[in-house]
């Protein structure tokens, strides 16, 4: 059994768990409304996986691995320090809120990226509840292959109502057997559908199993912070539903994920689940995949303790999102395209690295680099417009995509049906053709690229313009 420093077992008040993270990144034990402040040192660290050596020279955000679960607060004002105590460069993206462009830690577009010892101050008042994660999107392949992922959690006004939180952030590594490094990625993989890693961990575990209280009701926060790995995920029969997915409450229903019918969650997706545990105690609940052709459990809840006699019902629903659905009937078109490109002699990243391939691209264009001057959005939107972003996926491969600032709603496949839930992440199937609807409600330049970290690298990748 392993135990997750990060699980929340009791409904407990904000400010408790405020003191709770105090540990973690020396926030402020302010009330509710005051300004929680953050002290941050990115670092290397070590870290034990399965019954290898420690492997060094992993990443981590504090003085412990993995990275912390940061918990924030919707509405109230959040500072983050970070310094960089790396030998590279840094910056931290803050996947999926919808914050202020100077802040969303892109470096070049939206700011610098900050040298060793250096400090940079992310200070943001997250306008959204839900799960949310942060990662480096400077050196990105090689700090987030060495660990720098975090789960970012923004807490609602009210309880809901869950006696335990359970957040699992599942996340290959490339290692040797002596515990060592694997090159993190490789020219095929990056071509094809990324380059896969041999240790599967959740939380930086292996298949780890945590107790929760028998009879309870479970927030299970499911995140992908793979570079490549695209989970298909089911669960055993036990009452629960999908209240979810990518930070934002399901207003059409998402089905109970089984065998027959998992849920797949893509590099930098989220799903959270609402899951009664079963009266015994002892009873298992995995979280299940199939992976080469095996069943394989990702990570178990074990009932302990008495019978706590909850209920689903009993769960307060989620506040629905404050988001401006887009007028549709008025709303303007563009069409981008993903696609693979063989043109180019790799992207220039400046300070953030260079990678030496060109294989993606966005409209034919691949993406030069982080640093180059002159490189035009992918399109451009008016302040306060309604959109429908048509994207077509000309390629055999399975792609992620991403747009930061801004959320968006699926309003029709050529392929499938999908439900109209507000996300800031898609994934496109061989060969599909999706409808966006948004609303352009949040200016600046925007990143816009596959979260197959390989592919933004070697050529997927753009921005947005938000005017």
């Amino acid at each position: 059994m392993h135990k997750n420093p990060q699980l929340r077992l009791t409904r407990r008040s904000f400010v408790a768990g405020a003191a709770g993270l105090a540990a973690v990144g020396g926030v402020s034990r302010s009330l509710a409304q005051e300004t929680r402040t953050f002290d941050f040192r990115t670092r290397l660290t070590s870290y034990v996986f399965e019954d290898r050596p420690p492997t060094p020279n992993l990443v981590s955000l504090a003085d412990h691995a993995p990275p912390p679960v940061l918990r924030l607060r919707k509405g109230q004002k959040s500072v983050i320090n970070l310094t960089n105590g790396l030998d590279d460069y840094t910056t931290i993206h803050w996947h999926g809120l919808r914050i202020a462009n100077q802040m969303d830690g892109v470096p070049y577009l939206t700011q610098m990226p900050v040298a060793k010892d250096e400090t940079f101050t992310y200070a943001f008042t997250p306008p959204d509840a839900g799960t949310f994660w942060y990662h480096p999107h400077c050196m990105t392949m090689q700090q987030i292959a060495h660990g720098m992922t975090g789960m970012l959690i923004v807490e609602e006004d009210m309880d809901p109502g869950f006696d335990a939180d359970v957040p699992v952030n599942m996340k290959d590594f490339r290692l040797n057997d002596d515990g060592t490094f694997l090159p993190y990625f490789t020219a095929r993989g990056a071509a094809r559908g990324g380059t896969y890693g041999n240790v599967r961990t959740v939380n930086w575990d292996v298949a780890p199993t945590y107790d929760v209280p028998s009879g309870g009701l479970v927030r299970l926060r499911l995140l992908n912070t793979d570079l490549t790995r695209v989970y298909k995920l089911f669960l055993p029969p036990v009452p629960g539903r999908v209240i979810a997915w990518n930070g934002n409450p399901v207003l059409e229903p998402i089905a109970m994920p089984t065998q027959d019918a998992p849920l797949w969650i893509a590099p930098g997706e989220r799903a959270d689940i609402a899951l009664r545990v079963p009266e015994s105690e002892g009873t298992p609940v995995a979280v299940q995949s199939v992976i080469a052709g095996q069943l394989t459990d990702i990570v178990t809840l074990r009932s302990v303790g008495a019978s706590a006699k909850r209920d689903l019902a009993e769960l307060a629903p989620l506040p629905k999102p404050e988001l401006k659905e887009p007028d549709l009937a008025n709303a303007e078109r563009k069409d981008i395209l993903f696609g693979w490109s063989p043109d180019g002699d790799g992207t220039k990243n400046g300070l953030c690295g260079d990678f030496g391939y060109t294989f993606w691209s966005i409209d034919r264009k691949p993406w030069p680099g982080d640093a180059v001057e002159g490189t035009g959005p992918v399109a451009h939107l008016r302040l306060g417009q309604s959109y429908v972003l048509r994207l077509y996926n000309e390629s055999p491969n399975l792609h992620p995509i991403h747009l930061h600032g801004l959320v968006f709603k699926p309003i029709r496949s050529n392929m499938r049906t999908l439900p109209a839930n507000w996300t800031d992440t898609i994934l496109l199937l061989k060969d599909e053709v999706i409808d966006l609807g948004l609303v352009a409600d949040n200016p600046g330049d925007w990143a816009f690229h596959c979260h197959v970290i390989e592919h933004q690298k070697s050529g997927l990748a753009g921005y947005i313009r938000v005017s």
